[in-house]
């Protein structure tokens, strides 16, 4: 169901139920719908009507976790204290931190003591970690076994840990003082022989990250290695929660949403774009835009110190915003292939050498194409002197243009800053400034003046 006028209609529709007190219709007529679907219903109706419906929904943890945060917390003004706790008691350890932090203080306050002291000493390890980390993206909610245990032993063990683990599809195995020592899965539980140990099946070599990693860099050694899930662990090697596969993709999508904005000149956005107020628009848009017009600037000065080339020569005019455009556009191109092959790791600073070499021989033949075309329209409009600036132009901007959007994610990544803020819009205000002035010297070198 995603239809926004479907949705509309039936958001009504349950409102209109909920309204009148009936919730057992309410309840029918969501019951064939997936959590995802459900949650989008909710976010189209009332907090209170939502919630009193969300309360009476068998999965209700799993229907909330699909809302969007600001959904949740305006939700949570709804919620009795109690049926508060009841619901973030039944959330994944991960999504229950995640809420918390979105709460106000006073909410907070108010939802603490109503839980049990397991999930207080949770929300507040977890929530304790710093934003961005493997540890505030990680959760709580895994399967261990001993390496101790037998094959019959573990399954026993699992079936346990199953409603409270947020996969069983590998264990992890730790000693006494919770160190990871191997994985093992649920495949390799099943195929082996009743009496087996778990330290005959499991594989010691396991792929892990550090809690204190960029959770970046973990979704990329999720995505690297395929991984159901990724384990995590303190600086002294012990086992403190798990990366799931849907949570680091989470990740990675948010990244690129990151990287696609700042490539845009917008700094990184929350939220859904249509509820984002015109405040935040505002402030997210406005320093690049205000940045480059002082940028651009630079294009004005080189323009003034060649007012009588250009006075002399106004065919010059015409083609001015053609070359610097084309100049732009090439350097843009080098710096979106640069910037995502930096961002998944293609390629190094060590690379910038070699890599250098082979754009300026790409930016040669572009340029060089590119000049036989503007050339014919240059001997059209103006004579062969004019056709020849324009050609030499072509090639020197686009060249520059290439080397410039190029290097700048590497300048950008080398001083500790993004490589996405090598935005299309500054590599074109800095590829503009530049070919204005090897546009007009070369004109200057070769027309006459007055």
């Amino acid at each position: 169901m995603n239809n926004k006028d479907l949705l509309d209609t039936f958001a009504t529709k349950l409102s209109g139920s909920i309204e009148q007190q009936q919730f057992e219709q309410a309840i029918n007529q969501v019951q064939e719908l997936r959590p995802i679907d459900i949650a989008d219903v909710l976010a189209l109706m009332a907090s209170k009507l939502a919630w009193q419906l969300l309360e009476r929904l068998p999965n209700r943890s799993t229907v909330f976790s699909y809302l969007e945060p600001d959904i949740q917390v305006a939700m949570a003004h709804e919620f009795p204290r109690e049926s508060m706790a009841i619901l973030v008691g039944e959330m994944p350890a991960d999504e229950r931190t995640d809420l918390y932090k979105h709460l106000n203080q006073d909410q907070r306050d108010a939802l603490l003591p109503a839980l049990a002291q397991a999930q207080r000493e949770d929300i507040r390890r977890l929530s304790a970690y710093e934003e961005r980390t493997a540890g505030a993206l990680m959760t709580s909610d895994y399967a261990t076994l001993a390496a101790h245990m037998t094959v019959t032993e573990a399954l026993a063990a699992l079936r346990l840990e199953a409603p409270d683990a947020e996969t069983i599809y590998h264990a992890y195995v730790i000693d006494d003082e919770r160190k990871l020592s191997g994985v093992v899965s649920l495949r390799a539980l099943i195929l082996a022989a009743p009496e087996q140990l778990i330290n005959d099946i499991m594989l010691s070599t396991v792929v892990s990250c550090n809690v204190n990693d960029d959770q970046e860099d973990v979704a990329k050694v999720v995505a690297r290695y395929d991984l159901i899930a990724l384990p995590i662990t303190d600086d002294h090697g012990a086992l403190v929660g798990i990366v799931t596969h849907d949570d680091a993709m989470d990740v990675a999508s948010d990244e690129a949403t990151d990287d696609f904005h700042k490539s845009g000149g917008v700094t990184t956005m929350v939220g859904r774009l249509k509820d984002v107020s015109i405040k935040v628009l505002y402030r997210k848009r406005v320093f690049w835009l205000v940045f480059l017009v002082f940028g651009n600037l630079l294009s004005g000065f080189s323009i003034a110190n060649f007012e009588e080339v250009i006075a002399a020569n106004l065919v010059l005019v015409f083609f001015l915003p053609l070359l610097v455009d084309s100049g732009g556009n090439a350097g843009s191109q080098s710096a979106t292939l640069m910037v995502r092959a930096l961002a998944t790791g293609d390629v190094v600073m060590r690379d910038w050498l070699s890599l250098l070499g082979r754009e300026a021989i790409v930016a040669l033949m572009l340029g060089a194409t590119m000049a036989v075309a503007i050339s014919i329209i240059g001997y059209v409009r103006g004579d062969a002197i004019v056709s020849l600036v324009l050609a030499l132009s072509m090639m020197s901007v686009v060249m520059i243009g290439c080397v410039i959007g190029m290097s700048l994610p590497f300048v950008l990544n080398k001083i500790g800053l993004d490589p996405a803020t090598a935005s299309a819009p500054l590599i074109t205000s800095v590829c503009d400034a530049s070919g204005v002035l090897i546009y007009l010297f070369i004109a200057s070198q070769f027309l006459s003046i007055g």
